[in-house]
């Protein structure tokens, strides 16, 4: 059987690939449509975006993880969970276009009732494929797995840009949430061999259902806690404000995503199977830690520092007021980096519960944090969101590791040299910027101010921090890992 280390190294090199994938094509998508729609279609779609990822976190109702999570699974609760996923995406299909009239009414806007009933049945959609992707994810099968998510990307990318060429406005953005789910659910089926049964009473799902009912909860009010602000705005500010602040935030949160998504998958997995092992837990999760760490902090730095060459680039000129938004926003890369992968820890290791205490607090302190920088729009709402984040990421931190194989001690090992690194990074790029503003081009001020970054911070965080070694045997065990890849079923 292949180590699991080989298959975590692999497994990690499949899912950061593809969210490099992932990466380009969004940032494509980014530039092609801001350049082809207004701030106000944004705006537009994304007063319903708002609603949508709160169904977004109902939709498996937490069964997925709760199907990787567990040591075993028979199929007789394969096939309940199967079809409780179904009617779950019906039910909030229907419940969706039930809340057109509402939106409408809240937010004045009449155009959203449509949008609104169309987004609804990519909920069903989403529905058909939650358990066999759950299943690629559970047999560590994540090369498969992020092909899929790439030809989901993909075609909704493609869908989206081609609509907006054609002059359909807002429905181009429309197109990407129907077309994502029907290609990723249809790849998934494809990929796994496995075709579900009737469901049955008494297959031992109530433990299961429990456990997803807690990851489903939490999730919950984590998501109202980092998107209320866009409800906000759009309620009180209107959509051109909303598209500019959504454009803001969606570049900060792009590095998050994609990161947690590459490893996130990945480290979950791992650590589930690791629960009886503290010691080997300890160890995979803080060389994971380290590496999240080490590259997200240059992507925070440069959202910093180089913010208006980034929205010049991505975005086009008409994106400008983006730019301050954007430099508010940038702290929050690296507090997520901080404590998102400790979730990954509580969850693998069945603390459900803690990380739902936790997010029954964050949730009403960044509620309080909005409503006080709501009155200063956009710019103050920001501020809020960031500046509250950075008060809470270290008793948030200490809070998720106590009691578990990590210590906050060991957290602060681990993240201390990328710190160090990042600091160094921050300094070097502040003092060029000088003669980084005598290069006419905004594309090549970005590119000489990201290479001397990323120069810094990697000489640093090798050489004088002494890292190399570290990295470099991650390295030898990705060309292992690389190289037993087609001898492994």
């Amino acid at each position: 059987m292949e180590d699991l280390k080989e298959r975590v190294v692999r497994g990690g090199l499949a899912r950061i690939g593809a969210q490099g994938a992932t990466l380009v094509i969004r940032l494509g998508s980014m530039v092609v449509l801001a350049r082809l729609l207004e701030p106000r279609d944004f705006g537009l779609v994304a007063m319903v975006g708002a609603v949508t990822g709160v169904f977004n976190l109902l939709r498996d109702a937490g069964l997925s993880r709760a199907t990787i999570q567990r040591d075993d699974v028979t199929e007789e609760q394969l096939s309940t969970l199967f079809w409780i996923n179904v009617l779950l995406g019906l039910a909030l299909a229907i419940a969706f276009v039930a809340l057109a009239p509402v939106l409408v009414t809240f937010y004045r806007e009449p155009r959203l009732f449509w949008v609104t009933a169309v987004l609804g049945v990519g909920f069903f959609l989403n529905g058909l494929g939650v358990q066999h992707s759950a299943l690629l994810q559970r047999h560590m099968r994540f090369t498969t797995a992020a092909a899929i998510d790439i030809a989901a990307l993909l075609a909704s990318t493609v869908v989206g840009i081609f609509l907006a060429w054609r002059g359909f406005g807002y429905w181009a953005l429309v197109a990407g949430p129907l077309v994502s789910p029907a290609v990723g659910s249809a790849g998934a089926w494809l990929a796994v061999d496995w075709i579900p049964r009737r469901p049955r009473r008494g297959a031992g799902v109530l433990s299961m259902l429990r456990f997803g009912g807690n990851v489903t909860l939490n999730s919950l009010l984590v998501y109202v806690a980092y998107n209320l602000d866009k409800v906000l705005l759009g309620r009180f500010a209107g959509a051109d404000v909303l598209g500019i602040y959504g454009r803001a935030y969606q570049l900060a949160n792009l590095p998050v995503e994609n990161l947690n998504g590459a490893i996130g998958g990945v480290a979950f997995s791992a650590l589930s199977r690791l629960q009886g092992d503290p010691a080997r837990l300890r160890s995979y999760f803080l060389k994971g830690y380290g590496l999240v760490l080490a590259v997200t902090l240059p992507m925070t730095i440069g959202c910093a520092v180089l913010s208006d060459d980034i929205v010049l680039v991505a975005l086009g000129a008409k994106w400008t007021p983006v730019a301050p938004l954007l430099r508010l926003l940038a702290p929050t890369i690296l507090v997520f980096a901080i404590i998102n992968p400790t979730s990954w820890l509580m969850l693998s290791s069945g603390l459900a519960g803690r990380s739902l205490r936790m997010a029954m607090v964050i949730a009403p302190v960044m509620t309080l944090a909005y409503v006080a920088g709501l009155p200063y729009g956009a710019t103050g709402v920001a501020l809020a969101f960031s500046a509250t984040m950075v008060l809470l990421t270290i008793p948030l931190t200490v809070w998720s590791v106590r009691g578990t194989a990590v210590s906050t001690r060991d957290i602060l090992g681990a993240a201390a040299r990328p710190l160090a690194a990042g600091l160094a990074a921050m300094v070097a790029t502040l003092l060029a910027r000088p003669f980084l503003a005598a290069v006419g081009s905004p594309l090549l001020r970005l590119a000489i101010g990201g290479c001397l970054l990323c120069a810094v911070h990697g000489w640093v965080l090798l050489y004088a921090m002494g890292q190399k070694a570290l990295y470099a045997d991650i390295l030898r065990g990705s060309r292992r890992s690389s190289a037993g890849a087609a001898q492994v079923p």
